[in-house]
């Protein structure tokens, strides 16, 4: 029988174990298959008959010294700067962006927003830290982050959509279709946008615009779309020509303007304005110059009759 036995008998010459200067002797015990070798190795090093490896004195207190070194590092906060430090300068340090699908937004904008130093860590990273940081930014919808190892950050952004330029005051802003302010007006591209002036326009402007696009020539003449007293709208043309539309019924208002400037080309005349705000009539405003050329023309009617009727007599 194989089995590791402690005291072979009753009798006192039976051999002992003794582990640390203190005698275990049992009778008949036998030590269960695990843990027989771990006992016969302890066996030997309390008997003196282990020996050290060399070194290995110097080793464990090295690795003492380390262990105490990280956990006093990680009581203190340290431990992402060690962790970026070592990874950092061993070939993971981000030296490689990728930013895709921004147009209004910025590049320098998103590099602020990850936060780099030149030394950081693609291994310690915060990939969704800073893509909440970035979704941050005014003009961007949602983005994401990936890690694209051993040294590239790619940032992937969803822009807002821009729907027109409203203006309050001396204030243009960049709006979504719901009416939500994007961002203040910056200059190109963006000044393409429709443009809606007053209070409350951004809620009527999507419905407004739509009944414009249905008559193309006359939305190509349109500069400004403005809302008077949250009522009703003017257009402002290009050539100047202020629309006064009505409060009700503004589509057929539309429809009737389209026409009569078709027929007979209201809208290229030397007007000032157009006024539909009376269901049973259009009342047309000269511009200063037509007025004042219709004054002297009036001025000069009687005369010229009279100019007319000598001659006749004679």
């Amino acid at each position: 029988m194989s089995a590791l036995r402690w005291g072979q008998g009753h009798g006192g010459g039976a051999a002992g174990f003794a582990l640390f200067g203190i005698s275990l002797s049992f009778d008949r015990f036998v030590l269960p298959r695990q843990l027989r070798r771990p006992m016969r190795v302890l066996a030997r090093l309390c008997g003196g008959e282990y020996e050290a490896p060399r070194f290995s004195a110097a080793i464990l207190s090295a690795a003492l010294i380390a262990s105490s070194s990280a956990y006093g590092a990680y009581l203190g906060g340290y431990g992402d700067s060690i962790v970026q430090g070592i990874t950092a300068r061993t070939g993971f340090a981000v030296d490689q962006i990728k930013v895709v699908g921004n147009r209004q937004t910025s590049e320098i904008d998103v590099l602020d927003r990850l936060g780099l130093d030149g030394w950081t860590s693609l291994i310690g990273f915060d990939a969704e830290a800073a893509r909440e940081r970035i979704a941050t930014l005014p003009w961007v919808e949602g983005a994401a982050v990936r890690k694209i190892y051993p040294h590239t950050l790619e940032v992937r952004i969803e822009e807002r959509e821009p729907f027109a330029l409203w203006q309050q005051g001396a204030s243009v802003s960049v709006i979504e279709r719901s009416g939500e302010v994007i961002a203040p007006f910056s200059g190109g591209r963006q000044a393409l946008l429709p443009l809606i002036i007053g209070a409350g326009a951004p809620a009527m402007a999507p419905a407004f615009l739509d009944k414009i696009k249905r008559y193309p020539e006359l939305a190509a003449r349109v500069k400004g779309y403005i809302r008077v007293g949250e009522r009703r709208w003017d257009l402002r043309l290009e050539n100047g020509i202020t629309v006064k539309l009505p409060e009700d019924d503004e589509d057929q208002a539309i429809a009737e303007l389209v026409k009569i400037d078709h027929d007979n080309g209201l809208l290229t005349r030397d007007i000032a304005a157009v006024d539909m705000r009376l269901s049973d009539r259009l009342v047309v405003e000269l511009s200063p110059e037509a007025a004042t050329q219709r004054e002297a023309a009036l001025s000069d009617k009687p005369k010229n009759l009279a100019k007319r009727k000598a001659e006749t007599k004679i």
